[in-house]
């Protein structure tokens, strides 16, 4: 299946992403959150006392959000919204304090599982919900429509009226307790017995994610967790599993986990050091959730790049599947629409509706623990659930916009080799120039011969050969 190219828009598929100093500067994010305060501070909530909105913001301990997040906190305050500064924070964290502190809007400063010199600028809507494409437009007009009029941002409102700034760092503990509260009581910790290594990548996650898995019960190994601003996702977390599959055999672990750089995600590792990703922990949920009668709607929201194998899980356990394009705002919408409470990605994005409005890492990894606990399997065991199809993905750099008939026959003549058992994408990149080309099929030699045949054509359509 070929998806049509993306329009150009400043806002990718998570936020505004760039290298740090080069595409996303200082003066962006001042002149970008003063945009958004305009847009998200029009008829939010406000404080008796000084009758201004309201913004919560955090950010991952990388070097460059220091001078961000200074440049963000004085846009929204120059425009006369209060912030409340949380510092360094899972990017869940920001979207459950947005809600519980009856803020206006979240602005996060993460690059996600991006490398130390990128990051990215990302706004919650009231109540912690990703924003719509229409919003995220009208903050883009609003920067443009500003930088046409005056050059850069200007202050201009009186001194009483500009927004104070706050440190609210001890909120973190609002939303650890709120994790805590999403598991079921019981006279044992839900986790009290499992030795778990838990890889922080060195990231937003590194206090958070181990102080929670202690609370809860678990014996915990932390790697992962000395950030210095610049180890970021680098050989850790989410993005490169072998450090945590090593570490849980070394040390005789029941289960491994590892989050990514701002923690909305995270994969996991049994005792033998196999990998689980978000597809697996999906499986495992969303049967729990249906046989406890807490699966609404009795179906889960997946994207189009969701395993073959995860379709034929789910057909055997009777649980309905619902796609959406790739990207979890899209996963989140659609559970909204249809009030569905369990989507995710195989990236380990994983959206659990009845306690989070976007994906959380670190309540996935409690969830995804306390069911495996609850049952008294091993994490291998409970992986075997749902049968994994090989999977090849490969990058073709290129405008996305020259995708056209010459890729739609060669994904057909590609279809046609597979048989019928297997499935092909074909989508550009929301944060790259490149297009992303997925094929799975039951013979993963198979699966190699496609892709490679496949990527050729659409290397020679790209550049008109």
């Amino acid at each position: 299946m070929a998806e049509a190219g993306q329009r150009s828009r400043l806002f990718g598929t998570d936020g505004v992403r760039g290298v740090a100093g080069h595409e996303l500067t200082g003066g962006l994010a001042l002149d970008l959150s003063a945009a958004a305060a305009a847009v998200l501070g029009r008829g939010g909530p406000r404080r008796p006392a000084a009758a201004r909105p309201v913004a919560v913001v955090g950010r991952d301990p990388r070097a460059s959000g220091e001078f961000l997040e200074a440049a963000v906190v004085a846009g929204l305050a120059s425009s006369g919204v209060d912030v409340l500064r949380l510092g360094v924070i899972p990017t869940p964290g920001v979207a459950y304090l947005t809600g519980a502190l009856d803020a206006a809007f979240g602005v996060v400063i993460s690059a996600s599982h991006n490398p130390a010199a990128d990051n990215g600028i990302k706004f919650f809507g009231r109540g912690g919900v990703k924003l719509p494409d229409a919003t995220e437009d009208a903050i883009e007009a609003q920067l443009r429509a500003a930088a046409a009029g005056a050059g850069a941002h200007e202050a201009a409102l009186p001194p009483a009226e500009f927004g104070r700034v706050s440190d609210a760092a001890a909120e973190h503990e609002r939303y650890l307790d709120h994790l805590l509260a999403t598991l079921p009581d019981h006279p044992q910790p839900p986790l009290a017995g499992l030795r778990v290594v838990a890889d922080c990548a060195h990231g937003a996650a590194y206090q958070i994610a181990p102080r929670t898995l202690r609370r809860a019960g678990a014996e915990v190994i932390t790697i992962g967790a000395e950030p210095d601003g610049l180890n970021i996702n680098e050989g850790c977390g989410s993005t490169a599993l072998g450090t945590l599959c090593a570490a849980v055999v070394e040390h005789g672990a029941d289960a491994g986990i590892a989050y990514d750089g701002d923690a909305d995600r995270c994969l996991a590792v049994d005792a033998d050091g196999q990998p689980l990703d978000g597809d697996q922990i999906l499986t495992i949920l969303a049967t729990g959730m249906k046989e406890a009668g807490r699966l609404a709607g009795g179906a889960v929201v997946v994207t189009v790049m969701s395993n073959q194998g995860f379709h034929l899980a789910m057909r055997d356990a009777g649980i309905a599947v619902i796609e959406t394009p790739v990207g979890d705002k899209h996963v989140s919408a659609a559970m909204r629409d249809g009030g569905y409470v369990l989507g995710g990605e195989q990236s380990g994005h994983i959206i659990m509706g009845e306690h989070a409005t976007t994906g959380d890492g670190v309540l996935t990894s409690l969830q995804l623990l306390a069911a495996v606990n609850r049952h008294g399997v091993p994490m291998a065991a409970a992986a075997k659930m749902m049968p994994k199809y090989p999977q090849v993905l490969v990058n073709v750099p290129g405008d996305a916009s020259r995708l056209g008939p010459r890729t739609d026959a060669a994904v057909r003549r590609a279809e046609a080799q597979l048989g019928g058992d297997g499935r092909i994408l074909v989508r550009p990149s929301g944060t790259e120039p490149k297009i992303r080309l997925m094929i799975q099929a039951r013979d993963a030699a198979l699966a190699e011969r496609v892709i490679g045949q496949l990527a050729e054509e659409v290397r020679r359509a790209l550049t008109g050969q």
